[in-house]
């Protein structure tokens, strides 16, 4: 049996603000550092046998305390990157819905097929992030694994392989460093915990959000 953590990467200060960061490389805020701390903290007495990571900075750079931690390597992968958001990158939702009306309603309407103005479909993200997911369980049989992503393909991911569960997969609450635990045995999948953010029960007392 595989075990495997699925993450989101911790808050930058554009989540903060509400922007669509897709592929562009927006680093960790001081908040997301405290989470990534609270994730190493909250992981390190797992018998962890490998990290994966998104590309991207802020995927990195969650997945370092817990790599310090287990003295693991961080093995990056591009497969693991957010959905590219093309033009509506840097945007607000209010400030894409403005700009590009048409195709806003069209990313919601056509959910998985729609392609972005010089970006890529759900779909596509899907197929990558889904390609990684089986090298992974294939690599690591009886082994627990740690993958640090976004929140688009951690969704996607997630309505592929609970593809009975949609409505339920679509609307649950992704936030920053949200852990969700999945368990691989052949090809029977349990889902253990979805979207889980006990372990950063310190930091939001702190007054972080």
């Amino acid at each position: 049996m595989t075990r495997i953590y699925l993450v989101r990467h911790g808050e930058t200060a554009w989540n903060a603000e509400g922007r669509w960061q897709g592929t562009l490389d927006i680093p960790l805020g001081e908040v997301g550092h405290q989470q990534a701390q609270a994730l190493a903290k909250h992981l390190k007495d797992r018998p962890i046998a490998a990290i994966y990571s998104s590309d991207l900075s802020r995927a990195r750079d969650t997945a370092e305390p817990l790599s310090r931690a287990k003295g693991l390597e961080i093995q990056t992968d591009a497969r693991l990157r957010e959905l590219d958001f093309g033009v509506f990158q840097g945007l607000t939702h209010d400030e894409i819905r403005a700009k590009y009306p048409e195709e806003e309603r069209e990313l919601f309407v056509d959910y998985l097929d729609f392609v972005l103005p010089e970006g890529e479909s759900r779909r596509a993200v899907q197929a990558r992030v889904y390609e990684m997911w089986q090298e992974v369980v294939r690599r690591h049989p009886n082994s627990e694994v740690v993958v640090m992503s976004h929140g688009g393909p951690v969704r996607l991911l997630l309505l592929k392989l609970f593809d009975d569960q949609v409505e339920r997969m679509l609307k649950v609450p992704l936030p920053n460093v949200s852990v969700t635990t999945i368990t691989a045995e052949g090809d029977k999948l349990e889902l253990e915990g979805l979207g889980e953010t006990t372990h950063l029960k310190q930091v939001i007392e702190s007054g972080s959000p």
